[in-house]
């Protein structure tokens, strides 16, 4: 699907542009020199996640229930197979976080540097509840991996309760689509509204189901009204409460079923670097960070304050982002390790990043 390629490498890009703009010292250094895109890298590119989303959700129903209702699934096996797809190079991109933290805290100070785990931190970032349990981040952005298996798992859950009840009741298949709908609008009109709930499924399903919904709308006989229809229930809740995150959800909604209605979505032209960057996208999003971190740390040894040179060093910080995430792809994400060697990947992050932050306090001592 290559409007999809296009799609997730711009969201790539952005949210590595966001980060470099918001975590310092090169964008403090650089900012004089373009104020105004500075500032807008550090406000408005994350809404880029916007993106990941609503296309999650979109595959999420090509997989899960390409004709709105539920294919036959156990969950069990399915919530394992996606947590285990996660959660190997993820914790591999932990690893790094926390090694490249502790060089980087020798070298400078800075509030972006991630302060030494403890055992806690690492099991709960391996478990993917460290938010949920109040913990620091040791990289940015991995808030959205555990977000992204809450959604799939709560997904999962409303389309496998109503398809057990359909094997006595064949009706009661049409639940599944149904729960999913009033979640998304539950979502939107409610949860999303409240920062209570950002750190649970429930506050970004309003973005995931507008992806779920488009696929089916677009799957529909008369798919441009359902399609006007669920960009109206959307635009009501930009009504109720203007959000611009979800204003970006309803735009790329409303792209991917229209793109599926017209047949772009699988013939649009995009360049061969283009779906490379799409391919590889998780791998940049996941060790992008460290990087950059690093990258930041050289260049403010050696040019603290020359703006031009700090600028460069951003443009550095993607590039090199986009390669090791290419390195990163190959060697850690797609390569084929067995599965009990991806299930030893959680309790290998816990073991070197606990060394790791005693090798680290040891040095500062």
């Amino acid at each position: 699907m290559p409007a999809i390629d296009a799609l997730k490498a711009f969201a790539c890009l952005a949210i590595v542009m966001h980060h470099l703009a918001f975590y310092g010292p090169m964008s403090d250094a650089a900012r004089p020199l373009m104020p105004t895109l500075v500032q807008w890298l550090d406000e408005y590119a994350r809404m880029a996640v916007q993106i990941f989303l609503v296309v999650s959700g979109f595959l999420f129903a090509a997989k899960f229930a390409p004709a709105g209702l539920p294919v036959k699934l156990s969950p069990l096996p399915v919530l394992l197979q996606r947590y285990t797809r996660l959660v190997v190079p993820y914790s591999a991109a932990l690893l790094l976080a926390v090694a490249c933290s502790a060089v980087a805290s020798v070298w400078m100070e800075h509030e972006s540097i991630s302060a030494a785990p403890d055992l806690g931190q690492l099991l709960a970032h391996v478990l993917l509840l460290h938010d949920l349990l109040d913990h620091e981040a040791l990289s940015a952005g991995v808030w959205y991996v555990a977000i992204d298996f809450q959604l799939f798992a709560l997904a999962i859950l409303l389309l496998w309760l109503p398809s057990r009840l359909a094997e006595r009741r064949p009706a009661l298949a049409v639940v599944a689509p149904l729960l999913v709908a009033l979640l998304t609008l539950a979502s939107l009109f409610s949860f999303n509204r409240d920062a209570f709930w950002d750190e649970t499924a429930l506050y970004f399903f309003g973005a995931f189901g507008l992806g779920i919904l488009a696929w089916w709308a677009s799957s529909q006989p008369r798919a441009g009204r359902w399609l006007a229809l669920l960009t109206a229930v959307a635009v009501a809740a930009l009504v109720v409460d203007f959000r611009a995150r979800i204003a970006v959800a309803t735009g790329v909604m409303l792209f991917l079923g229209l793109a599926r209605q017209h047949g772009f979505l699988n013939t649009l032209p995009v360049p061969a670097a283009v779906v490379h960057l799409s391919r590889i996208s998780y791998s940049v999003f996941l060790v992008h960070f460290p990087l950059c971190l690093f990258v930041n740390m050289l260049v403010s040894i050696a040019f603290p304050a020359n703006p031009v040179i700090n600028a460069l060093g951003m443009v550095l910080a993607v590039a090199v982002s986009v390669v090791g995430g290419h390195q990163f792809h190959y060697r850690v994400e797609s390569y084929p390790f067995r599965t009990r060697t991806r299930l030893l990947f959680p309790a290998g992050v816990v073991a070197g990043g606990w060394l790791t932050a005693l090798a680290a306090a040891s040095l500062a001592g």
